[in-house]
C-alpha cells in the first residue's frame, strides 16, 4: 500500500522514473535507451531500443523461477459440462508446440494471424504462440458475421487464420467453419492456411491444401522458442468499430503493454503471483486480451476461461459456482452481467449456495455501472465493489479505484480517481479546462502512459484524425462527464448520448441512473429523440426485474415522477415504456446510437457486434407505441 495522491503526481511529473522503476519487474533480453521517446509527437512511443518477449515473460519466466506446477489456466466450461486445469509447465509446452506448427505453416516475426476462436484454451494458446515467434495476432470475436472478419481479413492480411469448428451458446451450437470458409470468399486478402480446432460438437469441412487440423498441425511440429523483439513492435491489432463502418485496428506493441499490464494487476486490482484472478469477459474483446490473457499470466496468477453466461448456463449462480469452486479471490466483469443476474435472482438466493469466503473484490467496466447495480452486489457479495473506467485503445484502466495503492471512498456512479499515468481532463469546446462538477468532454492530456495505443494499424492519419485533432495535445475519449471537487471523475455517456433539451446539455447518464434506482427496474437506457419543438426530447426504455407483478401505467408514471424530482422539470421526462430486453452488443454496451435512429426515423445499420438484431424490431414497436418516429 502507498499514498495515491504522491504516487500519482509522480507518474505526471516524472514518468521516465516512474515507468522506469516499474519496467524492472519484466524481463529484458536489451534495456530501453529511452523510456519516453518524444521525438516525434504526437507519436510518442516507450522503451525505444529495448527487447523482450511478452510470452516469455508470461510463462517461461515462471517455469524458470520455480512454479512450474502452479495453475495457469482453469478452464470451466458450463456449456460443455467440463474443467480443465493447465500447469505453467503445461501451458509453456502447449504454446512452444503450436508456436512451432504456425512457424511450419511459414509464420514468421511480424507476419499477422487471425484468431477466431470461441472461449476455449486454444485461443489463448494461439495467442501467445503468436507472441513467442514475434508474429501479430488479430482475435476476431468467435461468430462474429461472414461480412465483419472479411474486413478484417483484408486490413490484417493474416497468413494464418486460426479457428474451431464451432462456439456453443445455451441451447445452439454456432459453426464457425461455415462462416469462416464465406469471409475468405469475401476477403481480397486470401491467407495461405487456417488450422481448425475440432470439437465434438460439430464437425468441419475441410479445405485440401488450405486446412490443417489443429491437433496433426502439432503433432508434426518442432516446439519454438521464444524470439526477442523490439518493444515498440506490435503485439496485436484489435479492431472496434469505427464510425465509417470500416473498422479501426488498434495496435498494442510489446514493451509498454507488459509494463503497464503487470503493473497494474497489483496495483490497480491488488492480486498477487499465485492468486486466483478470474476476468468473465471472452477473448475478442480487449477486457479478455488485457485480463484473461496477458496481465494474470504476468503477475504469474491463475486465469480463468469461462465458457458460458452469468444467466442460463444453468441459472443465476453461475458466476457464484465459479468462485466458490476455483477459489477466485478477484472478479473483473461488465454491469451487465450483473443487471441481469439481478433480473433473475434480485434476493440473491443463489448467493447463498455457495462459499464465497475467499472473495475480495469485484470490478466492474464495459459501460457506466449505475449506482442501483452497485449497491446490490455490495449488499449481496458483502465485499467492495468497484467501478472503473478503460476503452479497447487504452488496453487497461484510466481511471479506478486503486485497490493495491490506497482504498479510496466509493462514490457510486464514479469510477474513482485517474489512474497513475493519465492526466485525464476535461475540456470545453474551445478547448479549455472547465470547472469542477460542469460537463465537458473527458480527454487525456499526451502522451498517453504505456500500453495504450501507440496508432491505427498502417492507418496514422486516421488514427490522429479519430482521437488528436480535436484537441491537440490531448486524446479524445469520446466520453462526456465531469470532475468533482475531489478529483473524482463522472463518466455519464458519450459525447453523442449528451441530449439538447430547448438548449439545457443534459447526460442520458444521470437520467437512466435515476430510473435503475426504482425498485422495479432491472435495467433502462435513455435516447434523445428528436423534437420540432425542444430539439430532442429523452425516452425512457425499461426492462423490469423477473417477478414484477404490477401495471405498467403506475410503474411509468412513478418514473416520470421520479425523474421529475431528481432532474427536475428541465429533463422534459414524460415518455417511457417497458420492454422484455435492451438491445447490445455481445460486450453488454446498451446500443443507444440505434435506439435513437428508430426513434427519429433515420436508416440505420445494425452494429456487427449485435448480440441479437431480432430484438430491433421489438424496440421499434414499442417506440411506434410511443408515437415515434414524430411526423412534421
Amino acid at each position: 500500500m502507498g499514498d495515491y495522491q504522491s504516487i500519482y503526481n509522480r507518474s505526471i511529473n516524472d514518468p521516465d522514473g516512474f515507468w522506469a522503476e516499474a519496467a524492472e519487474d519484466i524481463h529484458w533480453y536489451r534495456r530501453w535507451d529511452r523510456v519516453l521517446d518524444d521525438s516525434n509527437p504526437p507519436f510518442y512511443q516507450w522503451f525505444t531500443g529495448g527487447r523482450l518477449n511478452t510470452c516469455y515473460n508470461a510463462i517461461d519466466v515462471h517455469v524458470e523461477n520455480g512454479a512450474g506446477d502452479r495453475l495457469a489456466i482453469i478452464y470451466d466450461s458450463p456449456v460443455t459440462d467440463s474443467v480443465r486445469k493447465i500447469s505453467y509447465l503445461e501451458l509453456r509446452d502447449l504454446v512452444a508446440q503450436f508456436a512451432g506448427a504456425l512457424a511450419g505453416q511459414g509464420v514468421q516475426k511480424g507476419d499477422r494471424v487471425i484468431v477466431y476462436m470461441p472461449m476455449v484454451p486454444e485461443a489463448a494458446i494461439a495467442m501467445l504462440a503468436c507472441a513467442r515467434i514475434g508474429a501479430i495476432h488479430s482475435v476476431v470475436f468467435g461468430g462474429f458475421a461472414a461480412n465483419e472478419l472479411a474486413t478484417r481479413i483484408d486490413d490484417a492480411k493474416p497468413k494464418v487464420i486460426v479457428s474451431a469448428s464451432c462456439g456453443i451458446e445455451p441451447g445452439r451450437v454456432v459453426e464457425y467453419k461455415p462462416l469462416l470458409d464465406e469471409a475468405i470468399e469475401l476477403a481480397t486478402h486470401k491467407p495461405a492456411h487456417c488450422i481448425i480446432l475440432a470439437r465434438p460438437q460439430a464437425t468441419a469441412t475441410m479445405v485440401d491444401g488450405r486446412d490443417l487440423d489443429w491437433s496433426e498441425a502439432v503433432a508434426g511440429a518442432e516446439p519454438a522458442d521464444c524470439v526477442p523483439v523490439e518493444a515498440t513492435d506490435p503485439l496485436y491489432i484489435l479492431y472496434t468499430s469505427g464510425t465509417t463502418g470500416q473498422p479501426k485496428g488498434v495496435v498494442r506493441d510489446h514493451g509498454g503493454h507488459a509494463v503497464a499490464l503487470k503493473w497494474s494487476m497489483k496495483n490497480i486490482y491488488d492480486v498477487d503471483a499465485g492468486q486466483v484472478y478470474w476476468a468473465a469477459s471472452d477473448v475478442g474483446w480487449v477486457v479478455g486480451h488485457s485480463y484473461i490473457v496477458y496481465a494474470p499470466l504476468l503477475q504469474g496468477c491463475t486465469t480463468i476461461i469461462f465458457e458460458g453466461k452469468p444467466v442460463g448456463t444453468p441459472d443465476p449462480g453461475a458466476f457464484w459456482r465459479v468462485i466458490a469452486e476455483h477459489g477466485v479471490e478477484v472478479m473483473f466483469t461488465a454491469p451487465t452481467a450483473f443487471r441481469a443476474i439481478k433480473k433473475e435472482d434480485p434476493q440473491g438466493e443463489c448467493i447463498k449456495k455457495y462459499d464465497l469466503s475467499k472473495f475480495r473484490i469485484l470490478f466492474l467496466a464495459g459501460e457506466r455501472c449505475d449506482p442501483d447495480t452497485l449497491h446490490w452486489a455490495e449488499d449481496m457479495l458483502k465485499v467492495p465493489v468497484i467501478d472503473h473506467w478503460w476503452q479497447t485503445e487504452t488496453g487497461w484502466a484510466i481511471a479506478a479505484n486503486c485497490m493495491g495503492i490506497e482504498f479510496a471512498t466509493v462514490k457510486p456512479g464514479s469510477p474513482t480517481r485517474a489512474v497513475p499515468g493519465y492526466d485525464v481532463q476535461v475540456l470545453d469546446e474551445a478547448g479549455n479546462q472547465v470547472a469542477a462538477n460542469d460537463m465537458g468532454s473527458i480527454s487525456i492530456k499526451l502522451p498517453l502512459p504505456p500500453g495504450t495505443l501507440p496508432t491505427l494499424w498502417n492507418n496514422d492519419a486516421r488514427y490522429q484524425d479519430s482521437y488528436l485533432s480535436r484537441y491537440p495535445g490531448y486524446y479524445l475519449t469520446g466520453d462526456a462527464g465531469y470532475k468533482d471537487e475531489n478529483d473524482y471523475l463522472w463518466i455519464m455517456s458519450r459525447i453523442d448520448d449528451v441530449i439538447n433539451v430547448a438548449g439545457h446539455r443534459l447526460s442520458t447518464g444521470a437520467m437512466e441512473e435515476v430510473l435503475a434506482s426504482h425498485p422495479d427496474v432491472a435495467e433502462c437506457a435513455v435516447i434523445g429523440a428528436a423534437d420540432s419543438l425542444k430539439g430532442q426530447l429523452p425516452v425512457g426504455l425499461v426492462v423490469l426485474k423477473a417477478g414484477v407483478d404490477r401495471s405498467d401505467s403506475d410503474i411509468l408514471s412513478e418514473l416520470v415522477r421520479l425523474m421529475r424530482d431528481q432532474i427536475g422539470p428541465v429533463a422534459a421526462f414524460k415518455q417511457a415504456v417497458i420492454v422484455q430486453r435492451l438491445p447490445k452488443t455481445r460486450s453488454g454496451k446498451v446500443l443507444r446510437g440505434t435506439m435513437r435512429k428508430i426513434a427519429d426515423g433515420e436508416q440505420y445499420k445494425p452494429p456487427a457486434t449485435i448480440d441479437d438484431p431480432t430484438i430491433l424490431g421489438e424496440i421499434t414497436e414499442a417506440l411506434t407505441t410511443l408515437g415515434f418516429p414524430k411526423s412534421g
